[in-house]
């Protein structure tokens, strides 16, 4: 996709505030002094066999992108593939589920589309407001700033071991309530606190997110990989080989990108390139604001953990440390 977009020319206007060039989470168009409009779409096929779980996390996998940018959604519609031929209650399963995930986001869903495929799919197009002036992208990253995770990774390699029917019970019920819980206290913290850049943890995965975080903001990420926290029951199912296609393709596509310490468990490179669905917020913070993030976090009972720092930009734009 990058190499098709090459060719085409950008718009250019003076309300564009996020746009393309950063491959930021959403899109931003200021609307006048006080207002900017935040859109987004994503969807995609199921991962757990539950209909309901499945629009409740494909529509916090939509919502996410708003809340990563600092602001509040707004409107949602959804995006619906179904194969006709097939039982029409378990698309209103997979329906209620999105529609409960937007009204607990304070939005309103008021419609979409449907089209007849063969393969089941969901998600949503959301719309959200913030203040143009409170906007987080991933793009203000500076040297010194300490990065944050908060959530653990691993529910892609989860989602793998599901379809294997090798998932523990225990892996299995952390990975739904992470991937259905909505990024929202998490950004309404990173926004009051005026943490330099954000983004969340999805299609590409831990460092692929890192790297556009680091690339946008012209720096170099050293990443503690023993740092990084894991969803119960996902290194095991890594070093046992359950790892989706999608990790070899953001590998294939990162990899001239990252130097990793010779050291490193290969394990690590699986979890840390898989990717994720409505992961938790990158933050890049200033390390005279960590501890106070750190606490109104932790008073809201939400996991805040340090995985790196923020340094000069160097050849590689990730480097992982053991």
């Amino acid at each position: 996709m990058e190499n098709l977009l090459k060719g085409i020319p950008l718009p250019v206007q003076q309300n564009i505030l996020v746009g393309m060039e950063t491959r930021d989470d959403a899109a931003v168009y200021r609307l006048d002094g006080a207002t900017a409009l935040v859109q987004t779409v994503d969807f995609f096929t199921p991962m757990v066999d539950d209909p309901y779980l499945f629009g409740q996390i494909a529509a916090t996998n939509a919502l996410n992108d708003i809340y990563a940018m600092g602001a509040q959604p707004l409107l949602a519609l959804n995006i619906v593939c179904y194969p006709i031929c097939e039982d029409l209650q378990v698309l209103g399963q997979i329906l209620q589920g999105g529609l409960d995930k937007v009204t607990e986001a304070g939005a309103y869903l008021l419609g979409g589309h449907s089209v007849d495929d063969n393969e089941p799919k969901y998600g949503m197009a959301v719309t959200g407001l913030v203040h143009p002036e409170r906007v987080l992208t991933n793009a203000g990253a500076k040297p010194g700033d300490i990065i944050y995770i908060t959530k653990p990774i691993g529910n892609g390699i989860i989602a793998t071991a599901i379809k294997a029917d090798m998932a523990t019970a225990e892996a299995y019920e952390e990975a739904v309530r992470l991937m259905s819980t909505l990024n929202r206290e998490s950004s309404e913290i990173a926004s009051r606190l005026g943490v330099n850049a954000a983004t969340d943890v999805t299609g590409f995965g831990l460092l692929g997110h890192l790297a556009e975080l680091a690339q946008a903001s012209g720096v170099t990420v050293q990443l503690r990989a023993g740092a990084v926290p894991l969803i119960n029951g996902a290194w095991d199912s890594a070093a046992m080989g359950l790892v989706p296609a999608g990790t070899y393709n953001n590998r294939s596509y990162l990899e001239e990108k990252i130097k990793v310490n010779a050291g490193l468990n290969p394990t690590w490179l699986d979890l840390l390139y898989t990717p994720e669905t409505a992961g938790g917020l990158l933050l890049a913070v200033d390390p005279d604001k960590g501890r106070a993030l750190e606490q109104m976090m932790l008073k809201q009972q939400l996991m805040c953990v340090p995985i790196g720092e923020a340094v000069e930009a160097r050849p590689y734009t990730i480097e992982i440390e053991d």
